[in-house]
């Protein structure tokens, strides 16, 4: 089987999108400092300017999972994103099946967070067969989830 030039770079262009949104989103995702409360006095600041922004750009690419080594100010970390259908909850661990088959176990802790229907909420509040876009790191062969979001049902 021959591959031609444009499918080649194509795909390598596909995969620097994906590693350029999530080497953006990943940081600002595993940021899990409380934002200061609002004064009677003055507005608050965003947060995370243009974080919305990055998180709809990465929402755009329509991979089903992958990973990328991305740089950070302590050094090279490994961030593992997955789209799919939850398929078992047990205690700390989520496990997702993404449409090409792979299927991926999560940890979740204290640290992850958790959206749905575009509010905050629990890993418990998850159920099995829900449509998940889990973002997380690995190590070794720990997947660790940072965010999980179900979106809303229309």
């Amino acid at each position: 089987m021959r591959t031609n030039r444009k499918t080649i770079a194509a795909g390598a262009g596909a995969a620097g999108l994906l590693g350029l949104g999530l080497y953006l989103a990943v940081p600002a995702a595993a940021n899990s400092a409380p934002s200061p409360s609002p004064s009677a006095t003055s507005a608050a600041p965003k947060a995370h300017p243009g974080h919305g922004k990055r998180l709809a750009a990465l929402r755009r690419v329509r991979g089903v999972h992958g990973e990328a080594t991305v740089r950070t100010k302590d050094g090279f970390r490994l961030a593992d994103w997955q789209r799919g259908k939850i398929t078992g909850i047990s205690g700390t661990t989520l496990t997702v099946r993404s449409a090409d088959g792979a299927t991926w176990t999560w940890t979740t802790n204290g640290d992850t967070r958790v959206r749905k229907d575009g509010g905050k909420s629990t890993v418990s509040a998850l159920a099995s067969g829900a449509q998940v876009f889990v973002l997380g790191e690995r190590t070794g062969g720990t997947r660790t989830a940072k965010l999980i979001r179900e979106p809303k049902k229309n």
